[in-house]
């Protein structure tokens, strides 16, 4: 398995993989499944990587830093998404992707990755709490889903090495 910075030939496969996540209403609050011009905005931007762990020319995961706030103060903080395709659970892809995330936003001068996972997925804390995560707190009532109030468990790591 090979992980690398995405391209745009790498959008329609991310575009299903997030999709898969959205139709299983476990992973996010979005309801509407996204497209690849929806995605082609989080391409190429240094200070937030998006990486796809591929196999045999095949897309099986991807993960992505974005803006957390706009103020010039959280300039170092980002939140980040990670998504493995339906077949491919299982079998170490989120772990490869988040070991080359953590370097790649260390490289980028970020601080701290933060995220928000609903309480009942629990392969995501787990995959978390593997890589340095701790889970700081929960928001409930977070958002609507469905027409239900859900609640999400926030996790945040902060990378030592750009904290000197």
């Amino acid at each position: 398995m090979k992980i690398r910075a995405a391209i745009p030939d790498d959008l329609a496969a991310i575009a299903e993989i997030y999709n898969q996540g959205i139709r299983s209403r476990l992973a996010t609050f979005e309801t509407a499944e996204r497209t690849v011009p929806d995605l082609q905005s989080g391409l190429g931007d240094p200070k937030h990587p998006l990486l796809v762990a591929e196999k045999g020319r095949q897309v099986l995961g991807w993960i992505q830093a974005s803006s957390y706030r706009p103020r010039v103060c959280y300039a170092g903080i980002a939140e980040f998404s990670v998504y493995v395709a339906e077949t491919a659970r299982g079998q170490g892809i989120g772990d490869t992707l988040m070991t080359t995330f953590i370097l790649a936003c260390e490289q980028a001068g970020l601080w701290k990755l933060t995220s928000r996972i609903f309480p009942e997925n629990t392969a995501s804390r787990a995959l978390c709490k593997r890589h340095g995560f701790r889970e700081v707190g929960v928001y409930e009532k977070h958002g609507k889903l469905e027409g239900v109030w859900r609640d999400v468990v926030i996790v945040e790591r902060l990378l030592e090495s750009n904290l000197t």
